[in-house]
Parts: structure tokens; sequence; C-alpha cells
């Protein structure tokens, strides 16, 4: 008797390549087709985004001629000949191009910006002059809002010769 033997098919390479091919296209038609069919898990959704709305500076506020409830003060400050810098004085921003000027906490560069002040806002200056990193600094505080008071670059200040007087808001 003859020995029969039976051949059984071998995975070649050529074979499992093949294979991997199909696949391939295979995964691309599926993907495609569920890009397909649902348009809207294609594009990630932007986060929520939380933003404040600043509104833009308003005209010159009218000023006080004379500070009220300043009482508290043991010495009154020597008055400030009309256009000249001083404790006292009215300045207002100027010469920053629209970009505003930072007040900081303290005389110097190195002291925290506490607030952002307008072009053409009104301060009053409340103390200086110090020299300090090249440049004159002035106390200011906003005659219509004391929580916006900080130390501001001479540079960047104009005195003011003809302050308003307020009026009656009825």
């Amino acid at each position: 008797m003859k020995k029969v033997t039976i051949e059984r098919p071998r995975l070649s390479l050529v074979t499992c390549l093949g294979a991997l091919f199909i696949l391939g296209v295979l995964a691309f038609i599926l993907i495609a087709a569920v890009q397909i069919a649902f348009p809207h898990l294609n594009s990630p959704q932007a986060p929520n985004q939380e933003f404040t709305v600043i509104p833009a500076p308003s005209l010159t506020p009218d000023v006080p001629s004379s500070s009220p409830g300043d009482s508290g003060q043991t010495s009154t400050p020597t008055p400030v000949p009309a256009g000249e810098m001083g404790i006292g004085a009215y300045v207002q921003i100027f010469g920053t191009g629209g970009e505003g000027l930072r007040l900081r906490s303290g005389p110097g560069t190195n002291n925290s910006p506490l607030f952002l002040g307008m072009e053409a806002e009104v301060f009053q200056i409340k103390d200086g002059p110090v020299e300090t990193g090249g440049f004159t600094w002035w106390y200011v505080v906003a005659p219509y809002d004391d929580k916006r008071k900080g130390w501001a670059v001479q540079t960047y200040l104009s005195v003011i010769t003809n302050v308003p007087t307020p009026t009656s808001q009825n």
C-alpha cells in the first residue's frame, strides 16, 4: 500500500499580507460610512468660554473742587499753583496712545499693577512725588471712585487747570 499524504494549505506571507490589506480596506470603508452617516460626530464642540464685558470709558466726569469728607486728615496740604503738579492738583492720563496707564500698588515698576487707567481719565494727586527707577511717581485717586487709586508715572499725567465744578443730577 501506498502512503497517501494530504497536504494542508499553508499560510504564506503573501496570504497574510493580502488578508491584512483587505481588512484595512474594509475598516476604511466602515469609518467613512460612519462619518457620512453621522456628520455631527466629525467636529469636536468648542468648550464654553466665559468672558467679561468691560464698558468703554465714558465722558470725563465732573470733579469736585474740594474733597468733602476728608475731615480725618490732620494737616491741610499747601495749595498747588494752577498748572503745577503737586498734592491736591487734578491730572488726567495722556500720551498712552489709547493703551491706558497701569496704576500700581507702590511707586516703581516692580510693584504689581492694580488697574488700568484709561486715556483722559481724571485723578487727584494725594501723595508724592517719589523718585524711583528713573521715573517720578504720584499717588492718585479718582475723585468719582475712591477705589480707583494707585501710583502713576508723571510722564503720562497732565495737569488740568480748569477743573469742572460738580453739577446736581436730580
